[in-house]
């Protein structure tokens, strides 16, 4: 006899029709169950993440998930103050429509965007009696800490690992998107038979290698003659861009090699004044983000791509951009721990490389030789995707999300 499928509910701040990483994954996977045959509830904000003053209609219905839109204030991420006004005012929001949705027998699975979601869903799927599932994007508040975000050292910062710990706890089940992850929750008390690694994907079955003399964009972008280092997606406080652009002035004569960035950011800003004031216009392109249908053009504009983490967040986040460059089938020059998660992908797959922040000396080298070597550009681009075929697909990712949620509803 077959087990009854359990409702789900999913809750982030962000979905379909938005297009921040968390959304898409998330995205993807409720739209994937609910073409499965399950009842899928999203409860998440009305707005779009570079646009928080939309206004998405308060309850839809998309590609079969019942989506529920709450209210929140529409500050944005400029400022500190203004963002923890719209934590605040979606958890209160959030917690009034869990109390009216949840039923007994759910699964409530909490994101962490905004931070400790979990938190605010413990207490009502306890009262209800639904599960809980942490899907840990970050871990929060350690991440806070550790990039000094004001207020959040001391009393503060032990209280919401107290709160958070709890939640680890009591769950049913904790998804991390990395091995260190994995390790590092069960150090916080995620017992370790709960602790599940989903890791994140891309739209890898839409994304194909296209040679770059058959890429219009580097013509567009006056790239046709370069090696292109490139960089897309988000650059913020956990990104470093200092090696690069000390390895850029070391190239300042080697006209041969350009910088491109696409995306945007808090750090994006910075970097494009920090290339004028050094007098390295000419070798970066600065773009915003790209349409998704014309990723494989954007991504395969560059010859290799660069990812970095500050070192103090291994193990508590795993940046989604590298899927999507191992998707592209180009090389993957990570820049932070060299004993880290994606360091040491490209290192075992032999599809990249690792560079200590700060070492520019070598990345230049890296660089240089990269430009003169073409054939080793094409070999290790071809391991990227291999790589990727092999363990990080999106086929693969919801079939272990399918798996899990399938020993919840018979457990």
């Amino acid at each position: 006899m077959p087990v009854p499928m359990r409702r789900l509910i999913f809750i982030n701040r962000f979905f379909a029709p938005d297009h921040s990483a968390t959304s898409q994954i998330l995205s993807d996977l409720a739209f994937d169950l609910a073409g499965a045959g399950r009842e899928v509830h999203l409860v998440t904000s009305r707005q779009i993440y570079d646009d928080p003053r939309a206004a998405l209609p308060e309850r839809e219905t998309i590609n079969g998930v019942d989506v529920h839109r709450v209210s929140s204030t529409g500050f944005g991420r400029t400022a500190l103050l203004g963002r923890s006004i719209d934590y605040v005012s979606f958890y209160r929001s959030v917690r009034r429509c869990l109390n009216g949705l949840v039923r007994p027998g759910d699964i409530v699975i909490a994101k962490t965007d905004p931070p400790l979601m979990s938190v605010v869903a413990k207490p009502i799927a306890r009262r209800n009696g639904a599960r809980l599932v942490n899907w840990l994007q970050d871990i929060y508040p350690e991440t806070a800490v550790e990039l000094d975000v004001p207020f959040m050292r001391g009393p503060v910062a032990a209280s919401l690992a107290a709160l958070r710990n709890a939640a680890l706890r009591d769950a049913t089940a904790t998804v991390v998107v990395g091995d260190m992850m994995g390790r590092k929750v069960e150090t916080l008390g995620a017992p370790a038979e709960r602790i599940h690694v989903i890791p994140n994907w891309c739209n890898d079955e839409d994304i194909r290698l296209i040679a770059p003399a058959d890429n219009p964009l580097r013509q567009q972008w006056n790239l046709a003659d370069k090696f292109v280092l490139g960089y897309s997606g988000n650059l913020g406080r956990a990104h470093e861009f200092e090696t690069v652009l000390a390895a850029a002035e070391r190239l300042h004569s080697e006209s041969r090699i350009a910088f491109l960035m696409i995306g945007g950011g808090k750090r994006f800003a910075e970097l494009s004044a920090e290339v004028q004031a050094r007098g390295l216009a000419g070798a970066f392109r600065f773009l915003p983000y790209q349409a998704r249908t014309l990723l494989s053009y954007s991504l395969g504009a560059a010859d290799a791509h660069w990812v970095s983490l500050d070192p103090r967040l291994e193990g508590l986040m795993v940046p989604s951009k590298f899927y999507g460059i191992a998707a592209a089938g180009k090389p993957i020059i990570v820049i932070g721990d060299p004993n880290g998660e994606l360091a040491q992908l490209v290192q075992r797959n032999d599809c990249g490389f690792a560079v200590a922040p700060g070492d520019s000396e070598t990345l230049t080298a890296i660089l240089r030789r990269l430009s003169e070597t073409p054939q080793k550009v094409s070999e290790m681009g071809a391991r990227a995707r291999q790589m990727l075929d092999g363990h990080f697909t999106r086929r693969q990712g919801l079939a272990r999300w399918r798996q899990l949620l399938d020993q919840l509803d018979a457990g």
